[in-house]
């Protein structure tokens, strides 16, 4: 068994000479031939196919009204537009890379796929926010906008931690290392990305830049699966690796996971404060619900107890939603959208 905290190394890509279950999510032993009906955790196959299920690219979302009305926003509207626009692009960047390194190191094939998945999925999230912009915005403000995680104060500081844990891993990949960024993977997945999306879905229930809102939607929904399936991931190797298993790391989640909740509602507050619809501690008491969420998913327990039902009801309009259990979006109607191409788009305007 692999020690915690002993480096790991790329793994090669055939050793025939191993067996082609994997025996182990980190330092374990796999031929490199994936056989998705002979794995060490099959419902890995399910995590991937659901995942694969909602296949979408940016482009083929309409933002011809959004086009015309982004100049017909307020000030304060189109100044937490590009805001927020940046913050999901300074998140979504590295949640690339961060898959494609978990990818590197894991022994198991199946794992790779679904990081190699969940890489190619994170890719298009931040394709889509630069989609969004080129739409609406000049260059200039484009460019402003993606400096923001480099620039901005309060967004860098609320990044400090996300920059330590992730660097961390890339520079010494450890299975310590590689759990401590699977829970921040968690954390901006299911609780980061939050705020951000439901400033877009206030502007689509004022009937505001609804195009842009649909494809929010299609992120948050896979950014929900891809929760999950690294959830489950890390709870598989956590049992493989019982040493790490320890009241010291567990208070490690639990103490990063409030400082998260306390970024995330200093930051609502910074961007959101002044957007009519937005209730600023509606917002707060939101982000602890999500931050409850994600922690059943780990396998812990909820740290705000007054907090274990969504305190905004009406963004379950404009979201997809599933518990901790099943998949109920998967038995529901899609929100439709309309698709665009070169020849029916933007040349029309």
């Amino acid at each position: 068994m692999t020690k915690t905290n002993e480096m790991l190394s790329r793994v090669t890509v055939l050793k025939p000479a191993n067996p082609n279950k994997a025996t182990a999510i980190f330092g374990g032993k796999a031929s490199g031939i994936l056989n998705w009906n002979d794995l060490k955790h099959p419902h890995f196959y399910t995590l991937r196919q659901q995942i694969r299920a909602m296949f979408w690219t940016a482009n083929e979302v309409d933002l011809t009204q959004d086009v015309k009305q982004f100049p017909k926003l307020t000030v304060r509207e189109q100044d937490a537009f590009l805001k927020v626009i940046g913050l999901l692009a300074t998140l979504d960047g590295p949640q690339t890379d961060i898959a494609s390194k978990l990818a590197a190191i894991t022994t198991d094939p199946s794992v790779k796929s679904i990081m190699a998945t969940i890489a190619d999925q994170e890719s298009e999230h931040n394709h889509s926010y630069a989609y969004v912009l080129s739409s609406v915005t000049t260059l200039v403000k484009q460019n402003a906008s993606f400096e923001m995680g480099r620039t901005d104060a309060v967004l860098m500081r609320r990044n400090e931690r996300i920059v330590e844990v992730y660097n961390a891993f890339a520079e010494t990949p450890t299975i310590e290392t590689a759990l401590k960024a699977m829970v921040y993977t968690t954390l901006l997945e299911g609780l980061f990305f939050y705020s951000g999306f439901a400033f877009f879905y206030n502007l689509a229930r004022n009937q505001k830049m609804v195009g842009t809102s649909t494809m929010v939607s299609y992120i948050n929904r896979d950014e929900l699966q891809h929760g999950k399936a690294v959830s489950d991931i890390f709870r598989a190797a956590l049992a493989e690796n019982p040493t790490q298993n320890t009241e010291a790391f567990t208070e490690w989640i639990y103490e990063n996971y409030r400082h998260s909740v306390e970024q995330e509602i200093e930051w609502s507050r910074y961007v959101l404060a002044g957007i009519d619809g937005i209730d600023l501690e509606e917002m707060a008491g939101y982000v602890k619900y999500r931050a409850n969420k994600m922690l059943r998913m780990l396998g812990l327990s909820e740290i705000y107890p007054d907090y274990t039902e969504n305190p905004m009801k009406w963004i379950r309009a404009y979201v997809d939603n599933f518990d901790d259990t099943k998949t109920d979006f998967f038995e529901q109607s899609s929100r439709q959208y309309v698709k665009t191409s070169d020849l029916n788009g933007f040349d029309d305007l």
